[in-house]
């Protein structure tokens, strides 16, 4: 008696189908999720030339950096959970608070910003965890802080400069303005110091913990060394300029610009 074997062959291709079909749905729902794990943000503003910029963020790299229009022009990207932000425009200044707009959310994501200012501008940034870049702005100040990353401030001609972290570098390459006032503030990091070799200022500079001050092209003869190389304090030039630099763990050091 002849018994008929089943075929084996569409039960195969079946299969085969129904892998397929499920490794499409798999890549579907990832890129569905790619798409909505970070969300994208991009306006433009008028603004006069001397416009003031303040961002206050929580988590998240931010640039700006300085261009030759009248008009800010802001972007982001979010990581999920997506923040929410509502820059609020004003006659002088343009205001960005993540930390209030998602104030009762509980965790966000990072919100990594790229923002281009007119070239006079007047920039005040505050994030928690998050490296700060400006570049090429000669406002009236540039203040920055970052509790964990790394700032780097060049080609700067603003008459006041503040920069401060806890952990983390700090970068400042530009000029130092007759009166003006420039501080520099790090508890763990390097502090490097870019300026004019002709640039006058009165200096404070300490390092309590690792005495490691190299002045480079700046001669010290108008400078005195305290507490075993601790501190360094004196005019240089004139001493138009307030210069303080203070960094408890790591170094400070000078450069011909």
């Amino acid at each position: 008696m002849n018994t008929a074997q089943p075929d084996v062959r569409y039960g195969r291709g079946s299969q085969r189908a129904l892998l397929l079909l499920a490794a499409a749905v798999s890549l579907s729902l990832s890129l569905a999720a790619g798409v909505s794990a970070q969300k994208n943000f991009s306006r433009k503003y008028p603004a006069r030339q001397n416009v003031r910029l303040e961002l206050v963020n929580r988590f998240g790299k931010i640039e700006v950096i300085a261009w030759d229009r009248n008009e800010i022009k802001v972007t982001a990207n979010m990581d999920s959970p997506a923040a929410r932000f509502n820059p609020e425009q004003s006659e002088d200044a343009l205001v960005i608070n993540v930390v209030n707009d998602n104030r009762g959310r509980g965790e966000i994501g990072d919100v990594n910003f790229q923002i281009w200012v007119p070239s006079n501008s007047t920039v005040e940034i505050v994030t928690r965890r998050g490296n700060i870049i400006v570049r090429d702005v000669s406002g009236n100040h540039v203040r920055v802080r970052s509790f964990e990353g790394d700032i780097e401030l060049t080609g700067i001609r603003a008459a006041a400069v503040m920069a401060e972290n806890t952990t983390g570098n700090i970068t400042f390459d530009g000029e130092i303005a007759s009166g003006g006032e420039y501080v520099f503030s790090s508890m763990q990091g390097d502090i490097n110091i870019s300026i004019p070799a002709n640039s006058a200022f009165r200096l404070v500079a300490t390092a309590p913990m690792t005495r490691n001050i190299a002045l480079g092209p700046f001669p010290s003869g108008g400078l005195s060394f305290i507490g075993e190389g601790r501190k360094v304090v004196g005019n240089v030039g004139d001493g138009g300029a307030s210069l303080t630099v203070t960094n408890q763990r790591g170094s400070i050091k000078f450069f011909r610009r």
